[in-house]
This record gives C-alpha cells, structure tokens and sequence, in this order.
C-alpha cells in the first residue's frame, strides 16, 4: 500500500523511498489506505492490483479478488491442454478479473483463449490484464451472458473453464465483511442453491464443445456430488474431481461426446 500511496511501484517506491519527508502527502494517503483497510476493505481493492499464478493483474470492485484456490482449475486445464497438443480453443466463461483465461494463456502459448462475462466493466478489467500482459494475440474478450444460450459465430472449443457464482443466495449475508460489502455480488450469488449457472452451463453451452472437449468447474464445497449428477444429466461421461490444499474438491470436470 506504501507504493500506491506514492503512485508508483513497488520498485520505484524502494528506489525513491528517501525522498518522502518534505511534507504530508504519502502520510495523508497512507492513512486513507489503513482506514479503509480497517474498514474491512481488501487490500486488492485498495491498491488496485493483485497477482494470481505469477501474473500480476489490475483489480477493480467490478471483479472478485482471484483466490489460491482457483489456481486448482488452471493447474488442471493446463495439464490437459499439455497433452492435447498445440493449437487448443478454450473458453474461459463467467472469466472476471481473466484470471484463469489468462494464466492459461501465459502458460499454453500455443492455445487461443475467449474469454467470457456478462458484466462490461468486468470485461474492461480482463481486456486491460490481457494487454498488461502481452496476451492480446491469443486471448479475445466477448460479451455474453452464462445463464442463455451462447451468442451465434463463437466458434467452437476444446475445453470450457468456469468459476461461476455459487454461492446459495441465503449464504450471501453470512459472509465475511470483506465479501459481502465489497465483492460483486452478481459474481458470488448462484441462486437458491448455488447450482444455477452449473445447469444452464451444462446444458446451454455444451454444444460449443468438439466431440471429446471439455467442461471444467470450480466449485464450492460441498458441491462437487451435485454438479457430477448435473454433468451425467447433460451427456458427460468421464466425470473427474480434483482437490485444493485442504482436500475440499474445488474442481469438477467431465467430457462431452457430442458437440460440433
């Protein structure tokens, strides 16, 4: 926070770190930062900024803050893409801040990534981390919405990425503080149940997929049972999930034989 009370970055504040005592500008922003922090705040938020898998991303209150735990999903997918070979399509929906799309991206070079979300501002934060991190070539931002059918001339695609909202909706108001009063409660709230966008991906969206293509959720704990269930429903077979750091299964995913 000391760097973005400055205006600059981290190097540069270091650089320059002996000429803040002429007067009380970096003094009056720092304690605007801290009082905001103290608020309940998160610092993401504060800044500006945050990294996720090694790339460091422009972060606004229209996107949710990348957690460790999405790092699961990216750590899968790029696995997958991996042994698929080069020349992959990957559709990162509901994508935020790009986290996932992006680390794909940076990571897979030879793949081409469209990132997806309804919500323009969000847009405007993946497209600014997409030229922030020289992706512009292979990664393309699109406007639509998860929940209908999927927008004519996309194309179509190997594997789709999601962390969807799934959140149940009672759950919203239990939340921590610093989720519930400053994250994007369109990008947390996933209905009644939190299974919402699981079924209208499952079923809407599966017919982006090339025979054998892939369909891979974050989800949140507990869940994974219900969405293997949604996946069976919708013709997916090969139905795998994989756990975080603390044994919750955070990623479920399963393969489509029909599609394109």
């Amino acid at each position: 926070m000391a760097a973005k009370a400055t205006g600059k970055t981290v190097a540069g504040f270091l650089r320059d770190s002996r000429l803040y005592v002429t007067d009380d500008t970096f003094e009056n922003a720092m304690n605007a930062m801290i009082k905001r922090r103290l608020e309940g705040e998160p610092v993401a938020y504060i800044t500006g900024e945050w990294e996720f898998y090694g790339l460091p991303l422009f972060i606004t209150d229209d996107v949710l803050i990348p957690r460790s735990d999405t790092e699961v999903i990216v750590d899968q997918a790029i696995e997958i893409l991996k042994a698929k070979g080069p020349g992959m399509r990957v559709l990162d929906l509901c994508c935020g801040s790009g986290c996932i799309g992006l680390s794909i991206a940076y990571t897979v070079r030879s793949a081409r990534i469209v990132m997806v979300d309804i919500s323009e501002k969000a847009l405007s934060v993946s497209r600014s981390n997409t030229i922030r991190n020289g992706l512009t070539k292979n990664v393309t931002c699109v406007g639509a919405d998860a929940m209908d059918n999927p927008p004519l001339l996309l194309g179509s695609f190997d594997m789709i990425v999601s962390n969807p909202p799934y959140i149940p909706t009672r759950v919203i108001s239990t939340l921590d503080t610093s989720v519930k009063d400053y994250e994007p409660v369109g990008a947390l709230d996933g209905g009644e149940d939190g299974l919402d966008f699981f079924q209208a991906i499952a079923k809407k969206w599966k017919k982006l997929l090339r025979p054998g293509g892939i369909l891979m959720f974050e989800c949140g704990e507990g869940q994974s049972g219900s969405i293997a269930d949604i996946l069976r429903s919708n013709g997916f077979t090969d139905i795998k999930r994989y756990k975080d750091t603390l044994g919750i299964e955070r990623v479920i995913s399963g393969k489509y034989a029909g599609g394109y």
